[in-house]
């Protein structure tokens, strides 16, 4: 299904774009629990008051049952990603599954794709808000997913993150990037604070990639854009 314009006509006024992204979350959540996470994991979307709305998508573990070198990937994936495009330094506390959303123990948050709305790219004081929300995810060692379909809004969240992250423009993307996807992975290695990060141009009328989301050092789960966003559209009778 190739990437629709939400957020102008024709489409945009036949439908409208918080039904479809509320949606997508759950489509994707859906898949994580159906069909990528390992168990003792699981997902929510979650809505978010702001100016408009904010979905996220969270996955969290429930019990620590995952050790061991080398990469774990959840039953039935058998999937690698590819090498990260860019790598940077980060500095990220001792552990990797540190916020916990429960005095009494309770699930434990060890990742979040964004799928970003009109909202977050309105203003520099909300740009600069939800860079703020993702530094802190990645500061806390929680892989991060960002999707950017807004096409009604130019700015590039991602650059707006790498300047708070105070790093240089060489793992910027190009100002005329306004639709992307980006997924982050903190990281420790050789007693360095890691960021390691997979770039994607989104453009409409062409497929959505496929990016990693990591749960922890060690294990990656897929996230296949293009499947979540085809059964969204299928859900809401979309068609190109």
């Amino acid at each position: 299904m190739p990437l629709l314009d939400h957020f102008h006509p024709p489409l945009s006024t036949h439908r409208h774009w918080e039904s479809f992204h509320t949606t997508w979350a759950s489509a994707i959540a859906d898949a994580l629990n159906e069909k990528w996470l390992p168990e003792g994991y699981f997902a929510e979307e979650q809505l978010q008051p702001s100016a408009r709305v904010e979905i996220d998508v969270a996955t969290f573990e429930e019990r620590d049952q995952w050790a061991g070198g080398g990469v774990a990937v959840a039953p039935k994936t058998a999937w690698t990603p590819t090498s990260p495009t860019w790598t940077m330094p980060g500095t990220l506390p001792e552990g990797l599954e540190v916020l916990v959303f429960s005095g009494e123990g309770g699930p434990t948050l060890v990742g979040a794709i964004e799928l970003v709305s009109p909202a977050n790219k309105d203003r520099p004081a909300t740009r600069r808000a939800f860079a703020a929300k993702c530094a802190s995810y990645l500061h806390q060692g929680i892989g991060l997913i960002v999707v950017d379909a807004v096409t009604s809004r130019s700015a590039n969240l991602h650059n707006e993150l790498i300047r708070l992250l105070d790093q240089p423009a060489t793992f910027q993307q190009p100002a005329a990037m306004q639709l992307y996807a980006v997924a982050y992975r903190p990281v420790r290695r050789g007693g360095d604070d890691l960021i390691e990060i997979w770039p994607a141009e989104l453009q409409i009328g062409q497929r959505l990639p496929d990016l990693p989301l990591w749960l922890g050092p060690d294990l990656v789960v897929p996230i296949h854009l293009e499947t979540t966003y085809t059964s969204a559209c299928q859900r809401r009778r979309l068609s190109p």
